[in-house]
């Protein structure tokens, strides 16, 4: 795979930012870029370090988000991984090692299921810590929908997150529809304000490390100190707030992370690396695997 020249990798995000869907000619036109020169980039890393993912209100389908981290041994690392990765619900889950030596979690709960959240990571591990995660920063809003749509939109919905830039085409080959199906489908998703936006997104083989600290507290500051860093903030309800910031390993950033400890109660560094062929392979069944095939809502979290 070619290494990727930062300046070029950072130049086509802020084209695709702009313009997530559009073609390159239309990017081109608009942007005033010669389209040879956008299509060597564009070929160069789309698909391979970038690519453009939708965002939905999971609020709005009736999920709730959770981070969960656990003490696993080191030896049972693959094994409870392989495990976990036949359930769709844990959507993310990587080896951390910090305040809990084990597996970092992101787990999705259907909003009327969060009793049996225990019972779910009971079977990985005894000694673990979770917590729900919102959106920063946080509106208060504890309405939650359901599923109410067929199974072809989780279809959908799972496409688009792998690749928002998948042609109509192609989308209407794998759901057996025409493309004006389609188009309708993805507007019906924009109009209920559950597809929210397109944003693109680096791949982990850039961003292969991750800090993720927990604080009671915001300072506000550590934004701006490691702004030079992709940062993301999330509200913990019951706790505070969850800064997570991504790195590579190529970088020497041991000082950086002693800094970033400062402004966090909690602390672990996660490998994204490791079990990145697992995610990836979890990503293209997100909302499939998860909504019945009948439609009819969601399947029980302990069903898998």
């Amino acid at each position: 795979m070619v290494e990727p020249v930062m300046e070029e990798l950072e130049f086509l995000v802020e084209i695709l930012n702009r313009h997530p869907t559009d073609s390159l000619k239309k990017i081109a036109e608009s942007e005033g870029i010669d389209y040879y020169r956008l299509k060597r980039l564009y070929d160069k890393y789309y698909g391979k370090y970038l690519t453009v993912s939708a965002l939905y209100n999971l609020r709005l389908i009736g999920l709730k988000s959770f981070v969960a981290f656990l003490s696993v041994p080191p030896d049972e690392l693959m094994e409870v991984a392989n495990r976990m990765a036949t359930n769709p619900f844990i959507g993310y889950i990587n080896p951390a090692f910090g305040f809990k030596n084990g597996l970092s979690l992101i787990i999705y709960v259907p909003a009327d299921q969060t009793d049996k959240i225990d019972d779910l990571i009971s079977r990985y591990s005894q000694d673990y810590e979770y917590y729900e995660v919102r959106a920063y920063p946080y509106s208060g809003d504890d309405n939650f929908g359901r599923w109410t749509l067929n199974y072809d939109y989780a279809v959908l919905m799972d496409i688009l997150k792998v690749d928002a830039r998948t042609p109509i085409t192609e989308i209407a080959r794998r759901l057996g529809k025409t493309r004006p199906t389609v188009k309708f489908m993805i507007n019906r998703l924009k109009e209920e304000g559950i597809l929210v936006d397109f944003d693109p997104m680096i791949d982990m083989n850039i961003h292969d490390r991750g800090v993720i600290g927990l604080t009671k507290s915001l300072n506000e500051e550590v934004l701006e100190r490691f702004r030079e860093y992709e940062i993301t903030v999330g509200v913990l309800p019951s706790y505070g707030y969850l800064l997570e910031w991504f790195f590579s390993s190529k970088e020497d950033l041991g000082s950086k992370i002693l800094e970033f400890s400062n402004y966090v109660d909690k602390l672990l560094i996660e490998y994204f690396d490791t079990f990145k062929e697992l995610n990836d392979m979890k990503y293209n069944r997100r909302f499939s695997g998860m909504v019945k095939k009948d439609g009819d809502g969601y399947h029980s979290i302990l069903d898998f």
